[in-house]
C-alpha cells in the first residue's frame, strides 16, 4: 500500500468530539444546534463557575483538558438512554478498551462540570481509560485539546519509528476528523503503527510506556537505546559541546538509513550517546529559539543544522517534525541572509533546498488542522521572499 490514507471516524461519531479550552470554539465547529443537543445544555450555565473553581484551577494543564473532556462526555451520556449503548455504539467500544495500568489509575478523577445522574463509580470507570487511550488534538501540530477516538485506540499500536502518523481536519460546523496517514510505503501484511508520544523523549519514554500504557516497547529505536545503555549528559564545556554537534552532523550525513530505523545498534557511534540525553535537545532548542529571535542569526543557523541532524537520526523519514523544523530553519537562514553585508549564493541555494525538502515532507500529511494558516503558507511566503533576491 502506498501513501495509505485511513479516515477513522466520521462526523456521526459524536463520541469522537474534540474539546477546545473554550466551549464557544466547540460550538463554532459542531454547530450550536448539534452541540446543544449533545450535552452542552447541561454545561453552559455552570461552565464559568466550574473553570474558575479552586478545584479546577489546582489541576495541571493536561488534567484540566481531561476534566473538560470528561465533563463533555458525561453531559453527552446524560442525554442518551443507556438502553441505546449497544455494541455498535462508540461508548460501548470506548468502555471495551483496556483500562490504564494500576500506576496510572492512582490519580483521582478530576472534578467535572455538568449535572448528571451517573454514579461516581461509572465516571471513575470512564476516566480509567483516558490516559492510555485518548489522543492530543492538534492544529498544525500544536496540541490544544484531548479527544476520544475509540476505533483508533483499538486499531493502532505504537512505534517510536512509526510508518504512519495522526493528523486532524478541522472545518467550520463539523466535528473534528482524525486521519491516519502513511509516512512511507507500507508492505502488505505490515502492521500500521503510530506514535503514542514524541519519539524524541528517548530517556523518559520507557517509563511512560510502563506506567501509562503498561507495555515495554520493542521497536527498533528502543532496541538501540537499550543496547546503548546509560545515556551520559552532554559536555558542559562549549568547545566539547560544539565538537559533539559537529560529530553528529558528520555521522548523519553518511549514515544512510538511521540505525534507530533499522535497529542495528552496532552502527551507532557510542561516543554520540550523549545526544540521546534529553538535555541535549533541550539545550539546542533553547539556543536556536533565543538566537532566532534575538540573534546572532549565525548561531541560530548553526543550532538548526544540528537539530536537523538529530531529528533525522531519531525520527523516521517524512516525520512531520522534520518538515516543521526545516521551515523554522529556513526562517533562521533568511534572517541570516538579509542581515549579512552580502548575499551568499550558496546559502540562498541551501535555503531553497531546505524549503523543497520541507514541502516534500509536509505534503505527505498536509493539510492538517484548521485552514487559516500553517507551515505551508509560511513556506510560500519564504519562497516569495527568496525570489526577490
Amino acid at each position: 500500500m502506498r501513501w495509505l490514507r485511513v479516515l477513522l471516524l466520521l462526523r456521526r461519531d459524536l463520541y469522537a468530539l474534540y474539546l477546545a479550552l473554550l466551549p464557544t470554539l466547540t460550538i463554532w465547529h459542531l454547530g450550536q444546534s448539534i452541540h446543544w443537543k449533545s450535552g452542552h445544555r447541561k454545561i453552559c450555565k455552570l461552565y464559568n463557575t466550574y473553570t474558575s473553581s479552586s478545584s479546577f484551577q489546582a489541576l495541571e494543564q493536561h488534567t484540566k483538558m481531561d476534566g473538560l473532556l470528561l465533563s463533555h462526555l458525561t453531559a453527552l451520556l446524560s442525554c442518551i438512554d443507556p438502553a441505546e449503548w449497544h455494541v455498535s455504539t462508540p461508548i460501548f467500544r470506548f468502555r471495551s478498551l483496556l483500562q490504564g495500568p494500576p500506576a496510572s489509575n492512582d490519580s483521582s478523577t478530576p472534578p467535572i462540570c455538568p449535572k448528571h445522574s451517573l454514579t461516581a463509580d461509572f465516571i471513575d470507570d470512564l476516566y480509567s481509560r483516558f490516559e492510555n487511550n485518548n489522543f492530543s488534538i492538534h492544529s498544525h501540530f500544536k496540541s490544544y485539546a484531548h479527544g476520544i477516538f475509540p476505533d483508533a485506540s483499538r486499531l493502532f499500536n505504537h512505534s517510536c519509528m512509526p510508518n504512519a502518523a495522526v493528523k486532524y481536519r478541522i472545518h467550520s460546523h463539523e466535528s473534528v476528523q482524525m486521519q491516519v496517514v502513511a509516512l512511507r510505503s507500507i508492505a502488505q501484511g505490515e502492521e500500521i503503527c503510530i506514535p503514542y508520544l514524541d519519539p524524541a523523549l528517548v530517556q523518559t519514554r520507557p517509563t511512560i510506556f510502563e506506567l501509562t500504557y503498561g507495555f515495554t516497547c520493542t521497536c527498533p529505536s528502543c532496541r538501540v537505546v537499550r543496547d546503548v545503555g546509560t545515556l551520559p549528559e552532554p559536555p558542559q564545556d562549549p568547545a566539547e559541546f560544539q565538537n559533539i554537534c559537529r560529530r553528529l552532523g558528520e555521522f548523519v550525513k553518511t549514515m544512510g538509513e538511521s540505525p534507530f530505523l533499522t535497529g542495528n545498534s552496532a552502527l551507532f557511534p557510542k561516543d554520540l550517546a550523549c545526544v540521546l540525553h534529553e538535555s541535549f535537545i533541550t539545550s539546542l532548542s533553547d539556543i536556536f529559539s533565543q538566537a532566532s529571535h534575538d540573534g546572532p542569526h549565525a548561531i541560530a543557523v548553526e543550532a538548526s543544522e544540528t537539530l536537523l541532524a538529530l531529528y533525522q537520526l531519531i525520527y523516521p523519514p517524512n516525520y512531520p517534525q522534520i518538515g516543521l523544523h526545516l521551515v523554522e530553519r529556513a526562517k533562521a537562514s533568511w534572517n541570516y541572509l538579509v542581515s549579512s553585508d552580502s548575499l551568499s549564493t550558496a546559502r540562498v541555494d541551501d535555503l531553497k533546498r531546505g524549503l523543497s525538502s520541507a514541502v516534500k515532507i509536509l505534503s505527505v500529511i498536509e493539510p492538517e488542522g484548521d485552514q487559516e494558516d500553517g507551515p505551508m503558507k509560511d513556506i510560500q511566503m519564504l519562497l516569495n521572499d527568496v525570489r526577490t533576491v
